[in-house]
């Protein structure tokens, strides 16, 4: 009798830890931060992304910043309009000419408010 409650105790402590740490856990998310796109920006303009990494960051929305999710869908509509899809396997430019030079203006864009937007943080410090 006593092993079986030793037995059933042991199972209600492994079960009742599982559940509690199920109910404490969250769902892992994924944040896009500015830098994440300027380095995928950065590696499809030398040609060094391929189109998995491209769809993985750009598949995904960015519900934390609405700004963040305009570029991704700039740049997202700039590879269904100048996308060449399966050349990059093969070590060529994701994007057409006219494609690059539109995501250059976009990854310049998006790294010079990225700026801005750290020198008002030091700004407000420095005042304090």
């Amino acid at each position: 009798m006593a092993l079986y409650l030793l037995v059933l105790a042991v199972c209600l402590l492994v079960i009742g830890s599982v559940i509690g740490l199920l109910l404490l856990s969250r769902t892992p998310r994924y944040r896009t931060e500015p830098q994440h796109l300027l380095d995928l920006f950065d590696k499809a303009l030398e040609s060094r992304v391929n189109e998995s990494e491209w769809n993985a960051v750009m598949g995904y929305p960015i519900r934390h910043d609405e700004y963040l999710e305009g570029v991704r869908r700039r740049a997202y509509r700039l590879m269904d309009e100048h996308g060449r899809h399966s050349r990059a396997a093969r070590g060529k430019p994701l994007l057409d000419s006219t494609g690059q030079e539109e995501l250059a203006a976009l990854r310049d864009h998006l790294a010079a408010r990225l700026q801005l937007r750290q020198g008002a943080g030091e700004n407000e410090k420095n005042e304090r």
